[in-house]
């Protein structure tokens, strides 16, 4: 479980984490474009920083949240917070929403990992979304049971059809439900 923090002390953490992420790609790929880097704060207030190296075959390429995922998992600790950065060819740091199969990973931690998203008004901008609200609609929350593993989502309540199969069919047909 992730330990409550204050609202100054989170909003430095989430600032730190971005810088971290700045400074992975300052560091990693000094004058180049056209690349990004991923970092990730963990339960304990730890940040981890990866990116993706590059494939002949871009086919095999990865997230740039890989490692830093990788490494979450390895320590045991919970995601926090994530973001994704990319360096476009104007030396700018825009912000990657995460992809769907990066929102699948971060599912495992729960709704509350917040999820860096672009703000509305300046892609350069860090807005902080959780991963619920990220995700209202959430695929798994339709198995109850696989979701009972995951902390803090929540299930789909079994509802029945709008209209029943038969009188459907009968629209379609233009015949009688009865």
């Amino acid at each position: 479980m992730v330990s409550p923090m204050d609202t100054e002390q989170r909003e430095s953490r989430l600032e730190a984490l971005v810088q971290a992420c700045v400074d992975l790609i300052e560091w990693r790929f000094q004058g180049e474009v056209d690349r990004g880097a991923a970092a990730m704060l963990l339960a304990d207030g730890t940040i981890i920083t990866g990116t993706s190296p590059t494939a002949l075959n871009a086919a095999v390429e990865v997230c740039h949240e890989i490692e830093p995922f990788c490494a979450a998992y390895r320590l045991d600790l919970a995601v926090v917070a994530s973001v994704c950065l990319h360096r476009d060819p104007a030396g700018r740091f825009l912000v990657l929403s995460p992809c769907g199969v990066c929102r699948e990973r971060l599912a495992v931690h729960g709704p509350e990992v917040l999820a860096a998203v672009p703000d509305s008004g300046d892609l350069t901008k860090v807005a902080w979304v959780s991963l619920g609200d990220l995700l209202p609609h959430y695929w798994l929350a339709a198995f109850p049971q696989e979701l009972a593993s995951m902390s803090g989502w929540k299930t789909v309540p079994a509802t029945p059809p709008l209209v029943a199969p038969n009188a459907a069919e009968a629209r379609l047909t233009g015949g009688s439900s009865a």
